[in-house]
């Protein structure tokens, strides 16, 4: 099978849906493929369906363009900073530092990352008049193109091309700003995926709507509230917090409810969606100090207990489990009530293992039936005390109760966030307010499991990409990020600002943005915790169970960069005597990042590298079932090369051979295209041979 593609100047969202209804209901698509929806009423009753025209929803001036803007084709391509990505520790890194406008860079990942994500945290501009946020669009657009575009007025057209010129900072510009990045981001999460964005009063109620519309009302999981612990120069209330909206991504019937399993743990976070209790540590700490102390003598160690937490503070943390007073053999508990409380449940005796004496029945009778009885005794969960006397109770172990559900209320604290970062990078103030990488921390165990991958396109700082080092550091995990960040220029004579141009240009020596401190900070980051886990390592000497591993602290990065002005191939009027584009200028770079683009549009992901394949002195590029022939110089020699590959190495087995077209002679692609075409009669195969612009 041989096919022309034209996909440089294509790379588009892929449309699941659409494609989904073009495989369920093809008689609902006209010869155009444009999609009859009266049609596609026709095939459903009033009874299944209400086709109601009215409904509650959130509209803006420039929605429709926000839309096109979810759709249209990427207008950059993708390019790998070889010197950063060749470097030892980053060589197999699988996470991703991407330089770029966050919406072209999600459009070029919605192939190889189609539900992929398991959570986005994004850090958007609040728009609070403050911080910076202006609209700009560089898509030039006449108003009759838009007006045919997205089917609008000359009027509406005209407003929309007038706020997306001017740097608006008004709610429709942010609500514009926001709508394709959120569109195209639910693409990339799992099905029980869950995305946290961050927010303060200016668009929380925006966001929300947009949210609502975006992900479903029903998958909206909670409104958290930080207090910063910085309060605002309001003249009424001082606003001292802001939100993170939370919403999950499930795609089928289910509640939002239940994407939490009860009995389900993680082999790394523990329970998901629990947080563990605070000031259990000190208690455990006490325990083993006890036990050290008194043996097996544990009426001795529970009045330990019981005077360490009377010694506490009220608002220590570890004196709101004082209730856990009594020890075992197991650890430490506390006796629960096991009686029925109704006057109805068991009244059957039950033996004191000591005195062997039947032990005191509550006035409502036993809990647990008779049957119970002896799973709790053999499993030691019956509390008896020290005789018959007194009512036996259910042991209620602290270790087995360390996860509650998370609070929508807590605090971050901002300046202690603000401290390391700037003792991370030797006292330099590189970032006004970065976020509390703790908190992301939180917000990671709370949902992601190994080997998950976590998205954030508003990098800023890079505090999502140290919280996956930081965990990984701790719990052995190998979760992995993909952070993106525009290289949003840092000015000089704004005063939050002044410090960390000064550093990036008089230290880094580079381009002072804000990417680059992004890039610092992860760099820093990782080689902050390899040095810590080496030094551990270095200190546990001949005890190999002590020692950890270090977690991939590397990652690759690459950039966008803008597509060749006059390539403006179209491949159905395509001529050889036509020079439409001279692909003679294009350096090994172009082509490079050419490849880089293509293998992300198929679907294969940025971390992974092709396999370089030799044909008779051509090289090729192998991966996930693709041939990439990208250079000048394939001969007849190269293709018997590459058949007799095919024929003989069980390893390669390519299903699409895909070819640069302007690299090849027309004469070169027919006669690879009908060898292919031969060598799939002859062996019974399906390689597709695709030329591609």
């Amino acid at each position: 099978m041989s096919n022309e593609q034209k996909i440089t100047t294509e790379i588009k969202v892929p449309n699941k849906d659409l494609e989904k209804l073009k495989i369920h209901f093809p008689h609902c698509f006209d010869k155009d493929g444009n999609f009859q929806l009266e049609k596609f009423k026709a095939n459903l009753t009033e009874k299944e369906i209400n086709f109601s025209t009215e409904s509650y929803g959130l509209d803006w001036l420039g929605k429709s363009y926000a839309r096109l803007l979810a759709s249209d084709p990427a207008t950059t391509l993708l390019k790998a900073d070889e010197t950063h990505n060749s470097k030892p520790e980053n060589a197999n890194s699988e996470n991703l530092l991407i330089k770029g406008d966050n919406l072209e860079v999600l459009k070029h990942l919605a192939n190889a990352y189609y539900e992929q994500v398991k959570m986005i945290y994004i850090d958007p501009p609040y728009n609070t008049g403050n911080d910076g946020f202006l609209y700009q669009d560089d898509r030039k657009y006449t108003v009759k193109e838009l007006q045919q575009l997205i089917g609008i007025d000359e009027e509406k057209a005209k407003r929309i091309l007038d706020f997306t010129k001017q740097k608006s900072n008004s709610h429709s510009a942010w609500l514009t700003f926001m709508y394709p990045r959120l569109y195209i981001a639910k693409q990339l999460l799992k099905d029980d995926g869950v995305i946290f964005v961050s927010i303060d009063d200016n668009e929380v109620a925006q966001l929300r709507l947009l949210m609502d519309e975006i992900f479903g009302e029903e998958n909206f999981i909670a409104s958290m509230i930080w207090n910063t612990g910085r309060k605002s120069m309001a003249k009424l209330i001082a606003t001292n917090h802001e939100y993170c909206v939370i919403y999950a991504n499930l795609k089928n019937k289910q509640s939002a409810e239940e994407i939490i399993n009860e009995d389900d743990e993680s082999e790394v976070n523990g329970k998901l969606w629990r947080e563990r209790k605070q000031g259990l540590e000190p208690i455990y700490k006490r325990f083993e100090e006890l036990k050290a102390e008194f043996g097996n003598d544990y009426a001795k160690i529970s009045n330990g207990l019981k005077d360490f937490y009377d010694s506490l503070s009220d608002d220590n943390p570890s004196k709101a489990h004082d209730h856990y007073n009594l020890a075992d053999a197991t650890g430490v508990f506390f006796a629960g009530d096991i009686s029925q409380g109704t006057g109805d449940g068991g009244r059957f005796d039950i033996l004191h293992p000591v005195t062997n004496k039947p032990c005191k029945v509550p006035n409502g009778g036993w809990r647990f039936n008779e049957n119970n009885l002896p799973d709790l005794l053999e499993k030691d969960l019956i509390y008896f005390g020290s005789d018959e006397k007194t009512i036996p109770c259910l042991k209620r172990y602290l270790h087995l109760t360390e996860f509650e559900v998370p609070s929508s209320v807590f605090y971050r604290d901002a300046r202690g966030a603000k401290k390391r970062l700037k003792k991370l990078f030797g006292g330099a103030d590189v970032f006004a307010f970065p976020k509390d990488e703790e908190v992301i921390k939180k917000f990671i165990r709370f949902c992601v499991l190994k080997g998950d991958i976590v998205l954030d396109f508003f990098a800023g700082s890079g505090t999502t990409a140290e919280a996956i080092y930081q965990l990984n550091s701790e719990d052995g995990g190998d979760r992995k990020f993909i952070t993106v960040q525009i290289p949003e220029p840092i000015d000089p004579k704004k005063k939050e600002s002044k410090a960390a141009y000064e550093f990036v240009v008089n230290t880094l020596k580079s381009e002072p943005t804000i990417f680059e401190v992004t890039k610092e900070r992860i760099i820093r980051a990782g080689n902050k915790i390899k040095s810590e886990i080496e030094a551990s390592n270095k200190k546990a000497g001949m005890f190999p169970e002590q020692k950890k591993q270090v977690p991939d602290v590397g990652f690759k990065i690459f950039e966008t960069t803008p597509i060749w002005e006059d390539y403006n191939f179209e491949a159905e009027q395509f001529d050889s005597s036509q020079t439409l584009f001279d692909a003679g200028k294009l350096t090994e770079d172009d082509i490079k990042a050419l490849l880089t683009t293509w293998k992300t549009y198929d679907g294969i992901a940025l971390t992974q590298d092709l396999e370089s394949v030799d044909l008779s002195g051509y090289t090729a590029y192998y991966g996930n079932g693709r041939l990439y022939l990208m250079h000048k110089g394939f001969t007849t020699d190269s293709l018997k090369a590459l058949l007799e590959k095919i024929d003989t190495d069980k390893h390669f087995e390519p299903k699409s051979i895909i070819a640069f077209g302007y690299h090849f002679e027309s004469k070169s692609l027919r006669e690879i295209s009908e060898n292919v075409k031969t060598y799939n009669n002859k062996k019974k195969s399906d390689i597709d041979f695709i030329t591609r612009y």
